[in-house]
């Protein structure tokens, strides 16, 4: 449990952008392990009132232990941001797979939905066992 800050992570492309701010594909610099680092621009958390929002979610990312949710690695601030350093999960969210992999036939067949749907579940259940209601 060292002090970690920006300095320790080069950052790559932007994975994603939400209503706080953007999350970017990272490495860390002592052993080139690869993290996704969830951005949360300080100014639009206190204009949109969404402080106590990150450190709930800090909270549960903290206490999450399973394949089927990213877990936080460490977490920090800069003069404009509080940071949170998860791990990564490569290829794409789910709204990726349902439009983007084949534009002319959204969606996938019901096997794939199935397999989906079951990750999903055992991820709710993760939580539900350390008495977590999420969204």
């Amino acid at each position: 449990s060292q002090a970690v800050n920006a300095d320790a992570f080069v950052e790559f492309r932007v994975l994603g952008k939400g209503g706080f701010g953007e999350v970017c594909a990272c490495q860390r610099r002592a052993t080139g392990k690869m993290y996704a680092n969830k951005r949360l621009n300080k100014k639009r958390l206190k204009k949109r009132k969404g402080y106590e929002a990150a450190l709930v979610e800090k909270r549960i990312l903290a206490r999450v232990h399973s394949r089927f949710i990213v877990s936080l690695a460490c977490a920090f601030q800069t003069k404009t941001d509080l940071c949170l350093v998860m791990t990564i999960m490569n290829g794409g969210d789910l709204r990726y797979h349902i439009y983007n992999v084949d534009e002319e036939n959204p969606g996938f067949a019901e096997p794939r939905a199935v397999f989906y749907t079951a990750q999903i579940l055992l991820g709710r259940e993760h939580l539900h066992q350390h008495r977590i209601g999420y969204r």
